[in-house]
Formats: C-alpha cells, sequence, structure tokens
C-alpha cells in the first residue's frame, strides 16, 4: 500500500502516511499533531499554499471572514461535513481578513467561497454558504 504526503496545519512539516492507517488518527512526526482528525482547522495562507501543493489526501478550504452572515452560518455545516468525510478528506478554513491574499491568489471574489484541492491542483469550487449533506455530496462527487 502507498503513503501519501500530509502537511502538518499546524508545524507545516510534509509527513508520509501508509494510505491503511489514514483511519487511525495518524500524528506529525515533528511536533505530535493530529493530521486527519475530521475537525475544520483554522491555518494561515501559507500553510493552505504549501498543503494545497503538496497533500496526496483532498483538501476542502473554506474562504471566509468574521463579519459575513452566510460564513458564520455555514461554519457549523463545514464541521458537520468534516466528521462525516475524516478518514479521507481534510477540511481547513482560511480568514480571509487576516489573509486576503488568499482571495487574489484564487481569484475569488465573494465569500464565502469553497475550494477543492486534489494532487496539487485547484479541482472544484462553489461560492455561498452550504449545507452539510450538501457539501458532503459536492466534494465526494469531485474528489473520490
Amino acid at each position: 500500500m502507498s503513503a501519501k504526503k500530509l502537511t502538518c496545519l499546524a508545524c507545516g512539516a510534509v509527513n508520509k502516511v501508509p494510505e491503511d492507517k489514514l483511519g487511525a488518527k495518524p500524528k506529525c512526526g515533528v511536533c505530535g499533531e493530529g493530521l486527519m482528525t475530521g475537525k475544520v482547522k483554522d491555518i494561515d495562507f501559507a500553510t493552505l499554499q504549501k498543503a494545497a501543493k503538496r497533500d496526496d489526501v483532498p483538501l476542502v478550504v473554506d474562504l471566509w471572514a468574521p463579519w459575513c452572515g452566510p460564513c458564520r452560518m455555514m461554519a457549523p455545516e463545514f464541521a458537520k461535513a468534516a466528521t462525516e468525510l475524516k478518514n479521507s478528506v481534510r477540511f481547513v478554513k482560511v480568514n480571509t481578513d487576516t489573509h486576503q491574499k488568499a482571495l487574489t491568489t484564487y481569484n475569488v471574489r465573494g465569500i464565502p467561497t469553497v475550494l477543492l484541492f486534489k494532487g496539487g491542483k485547484e479541482v472544484a469550487r462553489q461560492s455561498g454558504a452550504m449545507r452539510a449533506p450538501d457539501i458532503i455530496k459536492w466534494v465526494r462527487s469531485r474528489s473520490m
């Protein structure tokens, strides 16, 4: 079985995890942080770029802002989707007020916008708030 590269969302170290161990709560070899937790992790722009380019596991990114009503409404739905897909996909959030470069780099015109990265490339995007079942269906149809 092949190993999957996963960027630690806490320290940025690239880890190799055997594919059959993705569901066994793997931890970063450098800092001990969980790599496949089923929880949404708030990350910075540099970590997003590194994980989006290097990771072998699909990465779902919520570009959001604290003042955005639809963003706040979608947050618990995004967390439910992360829990449901915890052994096959990772979910992260990037605050666009703090990391405005994410908006320009990925040519995002409105928030919330959800990006899906797989194999080092953006493979899909969806603007507007979604409910958990819709997020799960959207991710599964484009990444698995």
